[in-house]
């Protein structure tokens, strides 16, 4: 066994607090350039004839809805006479401002967009204790759908943070590319699909043998012995299939990464998806992989199941992977999603402005995407052995997908990958004439009843809710969390001398 574990890449994961996001750092710049030009006694279209902008394009700027260049915010500085850095600061100039900010987050939550009220704009003679009693009860609006949550919020708020912070890099992290490169070299990897032998010759580098056996404990997927060089997986039970390649390669991963015992959840969490990765890095490995799609997009041919098939793995990897490269190699924005068969998400990602629906926490998992979208349709059609393509237009856009739907222990699910109109081009199935709407967070879309309906049944109804239980991650306790590790320590202890 190797003396000692390579060092892990350093990769900070954020902590899962309330920071500032872009949106809001927009709004604050917006009402700090106000607030300073209101002091010069300028005007917008003073302003703007000082800066060569129209009033209009200036307004924007201001209330939050565009960003401006640097070129133009040096401009709007020199024309207030203050420096850009003043500008910047990230505090809001005054409590109204703060107040005013606050109230335009609040407003553009998809919380607040769901229950179907129009929009607060406050003017100049709004009092502040208007505005003051405005934003304190979108904060108790907001405590309340925090305390509804049926998850720990711990989980969702450290879970929420991890996916914002992969799609702040385009879901690409090079540091465990290129460790999944070196292995691969120490596997014999050369083209294609990776082989069983191959992914053993990367365990044996580390120092490890890959052992098969029938009583791994049920709280884990594999046990790693680190005294004796073993780790143990499930048997085979589909000779040559993605699953045990993928398990093993997890498995490795948390040596080659240099993962020690999670200190918290969301720490947790991090070392999932750095092994997910990591594994999926070497199943399609990046050249071979930007190879082939870069080949496909020139030909105009872009398509999950091709990419699926060439590298030997299931469609949610394949179609996960490709979040991974299509941003940073292919210049193509797109999101995915794993979607039950009762429009419950299981997973998500988007970087091309796809409006997830979430709750107050921030969090996508267990929220149901809206029935116009194409991973419920899906479930819909009579052939659902080929993939399905649909262009949906939504309140931000219209974006095309593709669906394949599948079957699992916990019942029917759907894989999507999808991309904002302009792309639909590189990919096949773009001649789709399927083409839906969707209104959502809107409730009149789809979450609110026909008014006959709801007349008539709405007294004498009483539904009883499926719970997620998938869904309903728990916290960590113990060493490792979510292990029986009293089965575990009897399980390496029956194995140790075999």
């Amino acid at each position: 066994m190797a003396d000692s574990a390579p060092p892990r890449p350093v990769i900070a994961l954020p902590t899962p607090t309330d920071a500032v996001t872009p949106e809001a750092a927009g709004l604050t710049l917006g009402r700090r350039i106000r607030h300073v030009r209101t002091v010069r006694g300028m005007t917008l279209d003073q302003l703007g004839a000082a800066v060569g902008s129209g009033a209009s394009q200036l307004s924007l700027v201001e209330n939050g809805h565009r960003e401006p260049r640097v070129s133009l915010l040096q401009a709007i500085a020199a024309a207030l006479e203050v420096p850009v850095a003043e500008l910047l600061v990230p505090e809001p100039p005054t409590r109204r401002a703060a107040l005013e900010v606050a109230l335009e987050r609040a407003q553009r939550s998809t919380l607040y967009a769901g229950l179907g009220l129009p929009q607060v704009r406050p003017t100049k003679g709004t009092p502040t204790d208007a505005l003051e009693a405005i934003v304190g009860l979108h904060a108790e609006l907001d405590r309340r759908a925090n305390a509804a949550i049926a998850t720990p919020e711990e989980a969702r708020r450290a879970n929420t943070a991890l996916r914002r912070w992969m799609r702040e890099r385009d879901n690409d992290l090079p540091e465990i590319e290129d460790l999944a490169e070196e292995a691969l070299q120490h596997g014999g990897y050369v083209s294609g699909a990776l082989t069983h032998r191959a992914v053993a010759r990367m365990a044996e580098h580390l120092g490890f043998t890959l052992i098969h056996v029938e009583d791994l404990p049920h709280s884990t997927r594999t046990v790693t012995d680190l005294a004796n060089g073993r780790i143990y997986l499930p048997p085979a039970s589909i000779p040559g299939g993605h699953g045990l390649r993928s398990l093993a390669l997890q498995a490795i991963a948390h040596r080659v990464l240099g993962h020690s015992t999670p200190r918290s959840y969301a720490d947790f969490l991090r070392q999932r998806v750095e092994i997910n990765y990591f594994a999926a890095a070497c199943l399609l490995p990046r050249g071979a992989a930007v190879a082939f799609l870069t080949d496909a997009k020139r030909a105009k041919d872009l398509a999950v199941e091709d990419f699926r098939d060439a590298f030997g793995v299931t469609h949610e990897t394949a179609a996960q992977r490709m979040t991974n490269l299509l941003t940073t190699h292919l210049d193509l924005r797109l999101h995915f999603l794993r979607v039950g068969d009762d429009g419950a998400i299981y997973k998500g990602y988007e970087n091309d402005g796809l409006p997830l629906p979430t709750d107050g926490t921030g969090a996508i998992e267990g929220q149901l995407v809206c029935r116009a979208w194409p991973a419920r349709m899906a479930f819909t059609r009579g052939d659902r052995t080929t993939e399905h393509h649909q262009y949906t237009d939504t309140p931000a856009g219209t974006y095309w997908s593709s669906t394949q739907t599948g079957v699992a222990a916990t019942g029917g699910f759907a894989i999507s990958v999808g991309v904002p109109f302009g792309s639909a081009k590189w990919f096949r199935g773009r001649e789709t004439t399927t083409r839906t709407t969707s209104r959502c967070p809107d409730p009149a879309c789809c979450r609110t009843p026909a008014p006959e309906l709801a007349e008539r049944w709405s007294p004498h109804a009483w539904p009883s809710a499926a719970v997620h239980a998938q869904i309903l991650a728990p916290l960590p306790s113990g060493t490792f969390p979510g292990v029986d590790e009293t089965e575990v320590y009897a399980f390496l202890d029956r194995h140790a001398h075999r």
